[in-house]
C-alpha cells in the first residue's frame, strides 16, 4: 500500500456542498477561527478579524495559544503544558518526556511490549481484554470499544480494515495531535494489535489537513515500522497502514463520511444499517476508532484489563485527555481519571480564568452542551455529563469568559454548524443558518420558531451533526433559561 495519499477530490459537487474547503489552500499565515480562538478573540482582535475571512480554518490544534496562526515559527515551537493527574500515565508518558518519534526511542521507553504480548495471545483473548477493560470510544459517542472489536472479529470476509480516525475536528481539542506528533509508534502498535484481534489486513489513518506536522511524523514512523517488520510483507497477515490526508471538512470526522472520503467518494453520511462493522470501507468489515481510543490499547494489553478498569469511576473507566484553552491560567494537555469534577478542572488544572468571570464551560466540542458555573460540581463521566446537558466528547475544554455573551456563543456555534453542514439534510442545511441569524440578532427572535427548528434538527437529521446542534440548543434552554427567555419572545 502507498505510504501516503490525499483523499481523492470528487469533482464540483463536493466543493459546491461546502466540502474540502481547504483544498489547494496554503495554511501558512492563516489565523484560526476555531471556537477556542473565538473565546480568546479579545486577546488579538486583528488576528480574529483575519480568521473570519473565507475559507475559514476551524481549528489548528493550538487552542492553548489562541488566537492562533499557522506557520508562525515562535508559536509552532511553543508546546503546551503537559501534565498527568491520574494514578497511571496511560497515554501521556512519552509526550510528557518530550516525545518518542523514532522506533529506537519508543522501544527504549518500553514500547513494543504490548505487541509482543499480543502475538502470544489468542485473538479472542485480546478482544476480551479490551472489552473487560471498560474502554469506551474517546471520539465522542462513548461506545464500548470491545463490542466494536468483537463485531469486526466475528464478521466474515477475506479482507477487513482498521481505520484510525485522526480527523480531530472538534474546535478546542488538540490531544490527538500531540499523541501523533510525539508518540506515533503507540498508535501504530495499537493498530497492529487491533489487526491481530480482528483479523484485519489493511489499515488506514485518516488525518486532518490542518495537521501537516503530524503527517510528516507519521510518514517517517510508518516507513520505520515497515523496515522493522511491524508492517508490510513481514507483518502479521501482511498488515500495512496507509496515511490519507483530508482536505478540510468537519463532517469527515463522522465515521461513514470519513470512509466515503477514503474511497474518493462524496463524503456524506451513509444510511445504516448495514453497520460498518459488517459493510464498511469498500463494502468490507471495518473497525473505526479514534486516535486516543487506540492509544489506550497497548497499556491495557501490557498491564491487564483489571488494572485499566480500576481507573476512573461509574461507567466511565480509565483516563481521559483534556485540552484546556488559552483563557485558563494554565492551558495545556492533561490526562485525568474519570470522576474528576468540572470545578477541579477549572480551578485546579486550569488555575481559573486569566480574565473575567466564567460564562460557561464547553467540554467535548461544538456539538456538546454549555455547562454553567452553577453545575461545576458535576463529575466527568459519560452519563454524568449527559445528565447536565453536556458531554465528554473528545475532551476539548473551552472556557468562555463573561466578555462573550450567551447569544454570541450560540451564534458562533450555529454559524460553524451551518458552514460544515454537508447539505444532505434540509433542517441542518437550511435551519442551522436561521438559528445562527436569530442568535446574532439578524433575524426575528421568535421562541416558537427557534424551538421548531431545534426539533426538526433533532428528529430528522441523518447524522450526529444536526442532532448534536439540537442538543446544544437544548442545553441552553436547560442551563440558561433566564438568559434565553430574555433573548426570545413568545
Amino acid at each position: 500500500m502507498p505510504m501516503k495519499r490525499n483523499a481523492t477530490m470528487p469533482a464540483g459537487e463536493a466543493l459546491a456542498s461546502g466540502f474540502y474547503h481547504l483544498a489547494g489552500v496554503s495554511l501558512a499565515g492563516r489565523s484560526c477561527a476555531g471556537l477556542a480562538c473565538f473565546a480568546a478573540r479579545a486577546d488579538a482582535p486583528a488576528r480574529w478579524a483575519d480568521a473570519t475571512r473565507e475559507p475559514r480554518v476551524h481549528c489548528l490544534g493550538k487552542c492553548y495559544a489562541g488566537p492562533a496562526v499557522a506557520g508562525v515559527d515562535a508559536e509552532d515551537d511553543l508546546r503546551p503544558h503537559v501534565e498527568v493527574r491520574a494514578r497511571h500515565a496511560v497515554l501521556l508518558g512519552n509526550v510528557l518526556r518530550g516525545g518518542a518519534r523514532t522506533l529506537a526511542e519508543y522501544l527504549a521507553a518500553g514500547g513494543g511490549r504490548a505487541l509482543e504480548a499480543a502475538h502470544a495471545l489468542d485473538p479472542a483473548a485480546i478482544v476480551a481484554m479490551v472489552r473487560d477493560s471498560g474502554l469506551r470510544g474517546r471520539g465522542g459517542a462513548g461506545f464500548p470499544t470491545g463490542e466494536k472489536w468483537l463485531l469486526v472479529a466475528a464478521a466474515g470476509g477475506s479482507v477487513k480494515h482498521i481505520v484510525a480516525n485522526a480527523d480531530e475536528g472538534d474546535p478546542g481539542a488538540f490531544s490527538d495531535r500531540f499523541l501523533m506528533e510525539d508518540d506515533p509508534f503507540r498508535l501504530i502498535e495499537a493498530m497492529v494489535i487491533a489487526a491481530r484481534a480482528t483479523g484485519a489486513s489493511r489499515g488506514h489513518i485518516y488525518l486532518r489537513r490542518e495537521y501537516p506536522a503530524c503527517a510528516r511524523v507519521l510518514e517517517a514512523a510508518l516507513a520505520e515500522a515497515r523496515q522493522a517488520g511491524w508492517l508490510g510483507a513481514a507483518g502479521l497477515n501482511g498488515f500495512d497502514i496507509e496515511l490519507v490526508v483530508g482536505h478540510g471538512s468537519y463532517l469527515c470526522g463522522e465515521e461513514t463520511a470519513m470512509l466515503n472520503a477514503i474511497e474518493g467518494r462524496l463524503p456524506q453520511v451513509r444510511l445504516r444499517p448495514p453497520q460498518i462493522t459488517e459493510r464498511g470501507l469498500y463494502g468490507q468489515p471495518t473497525l473505526v476508532n479514534n486516535v486516543e481510543t487506540l492509544c489506550a490499547v497497548p497499556w491495557i494489553i501490557e498491564h491487564g484489563a483489571a488494572a485499566y478498569a480500576a481507573l476512573g469511576f461509574s461507567k466511565s473507566r480509565g483516563t481521559k485527555l483534556l485540552s484546556l484553552n488559552s483563557l485558563f491560567c494554565r492551558p495545556g494537555l492533561y490526562e485525568v481519571e474519570f470522576g474528576i469534577s468540572l470545578r477541579e478542572i477549572v480551578d485546579e488544572l486550569g488555575g481559573g480564568l486569566r480574565r473575567g468571570r466564567l460564562q460557561g464551560l464547553m467540554v467535548g466540542g461544538p456539538l456538546a452542551g454549555l455547562v454553567p458555573p452553577s453545575r461545576l460540581d458535576t463529575r466527568l463521566g459519560y452519563e454524568e455529563m449527559h445528565a447536565v446537558h453536556g458531554a465528554v466528547g473528545h475532551g476539548g475544554v473551552i472556557a468562555f469568559a463573561d466578555d462573550t455573551s450567551l447569544a454570541a456563543i450560540a451564534a458562533e456555534i450555529f454559524r460553524f454548524g451551518a458552514d460544515e453542514s454537508c447539505g444532505k439534510c434540509v433542517p441542518c442545511h437550511r435551519g442551522t443558518p436561521q438559528l445562527a441569524r436569530m442568535y446574532a440578532g439578524k433575524a426575528a427572535r421568535e421562541a416558537g420558531r427557534h424551538d421548531a427548528l431545534l426539533r426538526a434538527l433533532a428528529d430528522t437529521s441523518l447524522c450526529a451533526h444536526g442532532r448534536g446542534l439540537a442538543e446544544f440548543g437544548d442545553s441552553l434552554k436547560a442551563n440558561y433559561p433566564d438568559q434565553l427567555a430574555a433573548l426570545f419572545r413568545s
